[in-house]
């Protein structure tokens, strides 16, 4: 692995040249970012994903709750451009199995809408909605908005001051990219983690004065749903399942049914596409439990076997103060 790090390292540098003078210009005036007189949240990484933005957004939808939110995304992996107010007819085709996933969960409690230009998806949510905050997903390098407030996320087992600069590594952009975070959130941690460890990341990110870096971890549910119903885990009478991920980084998922089921794991790359040839081979297993953004994707074939597992984000010790 180093030794393909190293051959890839000069690759980084242009890459890194190439990031530093985009942010140059957007600092300096060049390249005009666009503020707007309601309070916007960007959430995002330095990392190429698998940091939890979707669980942090939802987080969030349920800090301001009882405000008029909105919740936009690019909508990764669409087959559509442009503007699009997201409703339950939608499909993760059309809009991104992750923007889905969130209005299918909140309805009419947020407005949702995907647009890969997001000043002018802005624009359209402040036209046709009367709007409380804005929500802005995997936003941390889409500086043509000036967001009032940047949520950075790192993942525990990679934080992004011990990586490295695309394709050498994962990062985006350089790690100074963080200077321009307010909130700092370390994703994915063990349950159980001691006051030690967080002084020691904490030392490691080197945060800037002013900026507060909070520990996270993940929390899955008692149920496993689908449309229809849900089953407590423990009531579950068996001893194997099927696991279906299409997620950047399945481990955490994997790692949490194994400590009840013994698991055949069907894994698939982020936002996968499933052929009809998976499909049958997915409706065949006994029963499946895969994750919501996965089921988002899957819900077309109404496959009755096929649960999802909910999670969410759970912070250890204090939580962010927006």
């Amino acid at each position: 692995m180093q030794s393909l790090r190293n051959l890839l390292f000069p690759f980084s540098i242009l890459y890194d040249g190439i990031t530093r003078a985009r942010n140059w210009a957007f600092d300096n005036g060049y390249l005009t970012q666009e503020a707007f007189d309601i309070p916007i949240i960007a959430v995002g990484n330095l990392s190429t994903g698998g940091t939890g933005k979707t669980p942090m957004i939802e987080w969030l939808i349920e800090y301001f709750k009882g405000k008029r939110i909105a919740v936009l995304s690019r909508g990764y992996g669409r087959e559509t451009n442009g503007y699009i107010e997201i409703g339950n007819h939608h499909t993760a085709a059309q809009v991104g199995d992750e923007p889905l996933q969130i209005k299918l969960k909140y309805g009419d409690a947020i407005v949702s809408a995907v647009c890969e230009k997001r000043v002018d998806g802005i624009k359209e949510l402040l036209k046709n909605h009367s709007i409380d905050i804005i929500l802005l997903d995997d936003a941390f390098q889409h500086r043509y908005v000036k967001a009032s407030h940047y949520i950075l996320l790192t993942s525990y087992e990679k934080l992004y001051s011990n990586d490295y600069l695309l394709p050498a590594g994962n990062l985006r952009e350089s790690r100074k990219g963080a200077n321009r975070a307010h909130t700092i959130v370390v994703t994915k941690c063990p349950d159980h983690l001691s006051q030690v460890e967080k002084d020691s990341m904490t030392q490691q990110l080197k945060p800037l004065k002013g900026q507060k870096v909070y520990f996270s971890t993940i929390e899955y549910g008692e149920r496993i749903c689908q449309s229809s119903e849900s089953i407590l885990l423990d009531e579950l009478k068996l001893d194997k399942i099927t696991a279906v991920t299409g997620i950047a980084k399945p481990a955490p998922f994997i790692n949490f049914l194994k400590k009840q089921f013994d698991v055949k794991h069907l894994e698939y790359s982020d936002h996968h596409r499933f052929r009809e040839s998976e499909i049958d081979n997915i409706a065949a297993q006994d029963i499946v439990i895969t994750t919501e953004k996965d089921y988002t994707r899957l819900s077309p074939w109404d496959l009755p076997k096929v649960y999802y597992l909910p999670m969410k984000i759970k912070f250890l010790g204090e939580e962010p103060s927006l």
